[in-house]
């Protein structure tokens, strides 16, 4: 059995599971803010989106990295727990990331100010897999 190839898969598999969760949250959030906007007769900000769609893109860095994985010849167990170490990091950002966009949406549609400290926040989470998947790119 190659270890190293379930390395590769799992790093995309827990990034996905990450993303899937953190647009769970910052989707309940976005739905939640928008009921709240047409109760009270206010425009509901379409820009609550991208807060909603934000952790997506742990899946896509899972992707990158596990491409890099596959081609490595690097040893297999230390690839094994590359992906477990990298794959959780990455879904772990991507739910902080869900959070603060959740919240995110919340205090836009609520006061319709802050866009950009908010979507900071967001990508300070983001920030997180970004290291990961670089720094495993690095190792391996």
């Amino acid at each position: 059995m190659n270890w190293g190839m379930i390395g590769a898969g799992v790093v995309m598999g827990i990034a996905a599971i990450g993303s899937a969760i953190g647009i769970g949250i910052a989707g309940q959030g976005a739905i939640g803010a928008w009921k709240r906007c047409y109760l009270n007769n206010k425009p509901a900000p379409f820009l609550l989106v991208v807060f909603a769609g934000a952790p997506l893109t742990q899946t896509i860095y899972g992707f990158l990295l596990m491409n890099t994985m596959r081609t490595s010849t690097a040893d297999p167990l230390f690839l094994l727990g590359l992906g477990i170490a990298c794959g959780l990091s990455m879904c772990m950002s991507a739910v902080a990331q869900g959070k603060a966009g959740a919240a995110g949406s919340d205090a836009l549609a609520e006061t319709g100010k802050g866009f950009a400290q908010y979507i900071m926040v967001v990508g300070l989470c983001e920030t997180i897999a970004l290291f990961s998947m670089v720094f495993g790119m690095i190792v391996c």
